[in-house]
C-alpha cells in the first residue's frame, strides 16, 4: 500500500557531496579539482561573479542583525511582587501568571528592581536581580 511513510527515493536521485581538498588519498587533493592556476582556482572568487549574477545579488538588500536562541526573559518589578503577594507564599511562573502578571509560564521569569522587599515570600524557579538575592539573604 502506498502512503507517506512507505515513500522511498528512487536510486541515483541523491548523489553525495564531493569532498574536495581531503588529502590526496582521497582523489581530490593538492589542487582539490580546480585545475592548476587562474581566477577560477583562487579562493574568494564566487560561481556568482563568473556568471554575471553580481549585479543581481548586489541589488537585493542584506538581512541586518541576528535573532537569539534564548528567549528574552519576562520582567517582573520587585514593586509589583511587593503589591500583589501576601506573606509567605511561593513566586513562581504559575502564580505569576495566574495573577496575569507574566504572559507565558514556559518564558523565563526575571525579578528587576531597586525597591525593597517588604513581604516575605519564596521564590521557585525564578531568576533574580544581584540586589534582590543579596536582600533575601
Amino acid at each position: 500500500m502506498l502512503s507517506l511513510n512507505t515513500i522511498k527515493k528512487s536510486s541515483g536521485t541523491r548523489q553525495k557531496n564531493k569532498r574536495v581538498g581531503r588529502g590526496n588519498a582521497s582523489g581530490h587533493g593538492t589542487y582539490s579539482t580546480r585545475g592548476q592556476k587562474g581566477q577560477k582556482s583562487r579562493s574568494g572568487v564566487t560561481g556568482l561573479k563568473r556568471l554575471g549574477m553580481k549585479k543581481q545579488l548586489l541589488q537585493i538588500p542584506k538581512s541586518r542583525g541576528f535573532r537569539s536562541l534564548q528567549p528574552k526573559n519576562q520582567v517582573v518589578s520587585v514593586s509589583a511582587i511587593n503589591s500583589n503577594f501576601k506573606n509567605d507564599e511561593t513566586v513562581s511562573p504559575e502564580t505569576l501568571l495566574a495573577k496575569k502578571m507574566i504572559n507565558s509560564s514556559t518564558l523565563p521569569v526575571k525579578i528587576l528592581g531597586k525597591e525593597k522587599l517588604t513581604v516575605t515570600v519564596k521564590f521557585d524557579k525564578i531568576k533574580m536581580s544581584e540586589g534582590l538575592k543579596s536582600q533575601i539573604k
